[in-house]
């Protein structure tokens, strides 16, 4: 089987869709080598470079010009005689030729239609377009939720028959054991603190980390912060320069993905209050790291988090306290629910997501 991507996340985005159509393409060409993945874009870029070293895999130099992605990319796939195009964030080629071709798409979210107030009315009725006229193209849907299923059917009007939910993994680095010596340098790099809470993302309004920071108000709690500032974030700052807290809460960038899995290691909670998520791929990295969660009882996170998770509701900010609280107290509470959220998240193991992939791949063919 040949299978050809749509790669522009896989080689320009660091985080999010980039990390999706990484682990994708990875754990495909370990489980299932005997097929070939082209990697269909204009350019490569160091991201993702120990993949495209693999014996199956193949970067495609598309055509150039400035909509070839949407006019040209699909007829590359072709030409390449490939059985299969995937795009892996919410898109596919408007145009195509005569030779045939299976199309697989995958949809995230649809947050921009259930929260209009975080993006433009432009960026809304493009995202709209690019994500009805992928839909209806494609042969299968792929929905990295439950709750993104559920979205597609109402708000796109695609007929449930259509959509297969295949869960997201994560990065191999959140499930191996860092040397002593390099957690200890890492500790030492950002000067952390004994103990911490640890929150991770962009930091945007979606994700609420001002409620996190209004919760430990009044508490010697720590807060380590990992994620790309936005806007919001001078809400966040001046809330703490205004109480005082800069001594408590801890803002990071330019984070290696090794020393991430570290700090999920070292943090005693990780706290995700976020109003709304796609899949929250977060949760799963601190469960597989063995630290507890808190998180929001909405949308995709309980499927994310499994049943010892903590839950609250992200508009709560008292109740966000009161568990975050209960949690800092009680280590045998924490190292119980870290271990059943260990025994939990094993399902987003690489290899039941790879057999789910190709079994899809393998029924539209």
């Amino acid at each position: 089987m040949k299978i050809a991507y749509d790669a522009k996340r896989f080689f320009h985005n660091n985080s999010g869709l980039g990390n999706y159509s990484r682990d994708l393409v990875r754990i495909l060409t370990r489980y299932f080598p005997e097929n070939e993945y082209l990697l269909l874009n204009k350019n490569k870029s160091e991201r993702g470079k120990d993949i495209l070293h693999q014996p199956n895999v193949r970067f495609v130099e598309t055509s150039k010009g400035s909509l070839s992605r949407q006019l040209k990319m699909g007829k590359d796939a072709q030409d390449q005689h490939a059985d299969i195009f995937h795009g892996l964030s919410g898109e596919l080629p408007l145009q195509w030729n005569s030779r045939p071709i299976k199309k697989v798409v995958t949809i995230h979210d649809l947050i921009f239609l259930r929260y209009p107030q975080y993006y433009s009315f432009f960026d809304r009725k493009i995202h709209l377009w690019k994500f009805k006229k992928a839909a209806n193209a494609a042969d299968r849907i792929i929905a990295i939720s439950e709750q993104t299923k559920q979205d597609i059917i109402q708000f796109l009007k695609v007929p449930e028959h259509k959509i297969d939910v295949v869960y997201q993994g994560c990065h191999q680095a959140f499930k191996e054991q860092q040397s002593v010596e390099f957690i200890q340098s890492v500790r030492s790099k950002y000067s952390l603190p004994e103990r911490f809470i640890l929150n991770v993302g962009t930091i945007e309004e979606r994700k609420n980390l001002l409620s996190i920071i209004k919760s430990i108000k009044d508490t010697s709690i720590p807060l380590v912060v990992v994620g790309r500032k936005t806007k919001y974030a001078t809400k966040a700052e001046a809330f703490i320069r205004k109480n005082k807290m800069e001594q408590q809460v801890c803002f990071l960038e330019g984070v290696s993905m090794d020393e991430l899995a570290v700090l999920y290691k070292l943090a005693d909670i990780f706290v995700y209050p976020s109003f709304f998520e796609g899949f929250g791929i977060p949760v799963i990295e601190a469960l597989f790291s063995k630290t507890v969660v808190v998180t929001s009882n909405t949308s995709c996170l309980p499927e994310a988090g499994g049943p010892d998770s903590v839950y609250i509701d992200p508009g709560n900010e008292l109740d966000l306290k009161a568990k975050i609280t209960f949690l800092w107290n009680s280590e045998a509470e924490r190292e119980r629910r870290a271990d059943k959220g260990f025994e939990f998240v094993q399902k987003f193991n690489d290899r039941p997501i790879a057999g789910q992939l190709m079994s899809l791949y393998q029924k539209i063919l």
